[in-house]
């Protein structure tokens, strides 16, 4: 099983290619529906993801694999056939977002803690025969210039992780450790200093539970957020970002985690390709790094298909271009004339 799941880790973040993070809610979807002006119906939510996955082109290229909903990982194409069946032909993995969305954590006023641990074994086992081969779990660290994020929601958190990543690993199916430090939070005026250091205490924290919990280190895959300032503060420079990014990665996570996708987390669709190129042109590094994105991969194709079979050749296009950016991006080559050449 350890070969296995190393086996499939290096698939997911190997040779530029990423991971489509279209695990959405029905209410997360909901709202981008909502700014596109398309009804949030199943049927709708299966048309616009089957017009992802069955662009052939863009997902053999670029996209090593797919986080799904529980919804989606159980639906079928308007032709009969599993959407699984429809990305793995061609070559995309399927993933599946098992946590249970954040919660207010008792005890501690504006921090939250996510849920879903509860009979997580056995929905895992379901998963892994529904075809998933790695999951997601997310862990929301709230952050402030001086107090938050408190010890105590920091190890709660990352226990939690420890303990989802664990059950994975059990079950064959390589976790993905997603500890998120918000950029877009309130007040969201916190600087890239505060940002470096919270997060380095929060990175310090998830990989001693990690050890703790005898995760097998080769067969998972961080996906952390960036060193970045909050949403309302002064910006750092691209080269700023990548640098402290590179910098407290290089000081928290062992070199033999098998690689490292970013999380966009509120940063523009250009923003974040544009800092995930600078920190591959930093190369050599211990990891491979590359993009799990979600918004910033699909808010054009939403917004070029508007729930129209006329415009699915229009919502691939968008798709593509953006994957193909951020593939470039994972070789550290991507570059603002590419993108306007594009």
């Amino acid at each position: 099983m350890a070969e296995h799941l190393e086996d499939i880790a290096h698939r997911l973040v190997a040779g530029g290619k990423g991971i489509l993070a279209a695990d959405e809610s029905n209410t997360t979807i909901k709202k981008r529906f909502d700014a596109a002006n398309i009804e949030n119906t199943e049927e709708n939510r299966r048309d616009y993801r089957e017009m992802l996955f069955s662009d052939k082109e863009t997902m053999s290229q670029y996209i090593s694999g797919v986080i799904l909903y529980d919804e989606t990982i159980r639906q079928k194409a308007a032709n009969g056939r599993m959407l699984t069946d429809i990305m793995k032909e061609a070559g995309s993995i399927p993933g599946i977002k098992v946590d249970a969305g954040a919660k207010a954590l008792a005890a501690f006023s504006g921090e939250e803690i996510t849920e879903g641990l509860d009979g997580l074994r056995d929905r895992l086992r379901e998963y892994h025969g529904l075809g998933a081969r790695f999951a997601k779990w997310r862990a929301v660290i709230n952050i402030d210039k001086t107090h938050l994020p408190t010890i105590g929601a920091v190890k709660q958190n990352a226990q939690a992780l420890a303990r989802y990543a664990a059950l994975c690993q059990e079950n064959g199916i390589v976790p993905i450790v997603e500890p998120e430090v918000l950029m877009d939070g309130k007040p969201g005026d916190h600087s890239i200093e505060r940002s470096y250091e919270v997060t380095k205490f929060v990175l310090d924290e998830v990989f001693i539970a990690l050890r703790d919990a005898r995760i097998l280190l080769e067969g998972m895959i961080l996906k952390p957020s960036m060193v970045i300032e909050g949403k309302n503060a002064r910006h750092s420079s691209v080269e700023k970002v990548a640098h402290e990014t590179v910098r407290c990665l290089k000081e928290t996570t062992p070199a033999a985690v098998a690689g490292i996708a970013f999380l966009s987390g509120g940063q523009s669709d250009e923003e974040a390709t544009a800092h995930l190129s600078a920190m591959n042109a930093m190369a050599p590094l211990p990891w491979p790094m590359t993009f799990s994105y979600g918004r910033a991969l699909q808010a054009a194709a939403i917004a070029a298909w508007g729930g129209k079979k006329e415009n699915i050749a229009a919502g691939q296009k968008a798709f593509a271009h953006r994957a193909r950016m951020n593939y470039l991006a994972a070789l550290g080559k991507w570059s603002r004339a590419e993108e306007k050449a594009a």
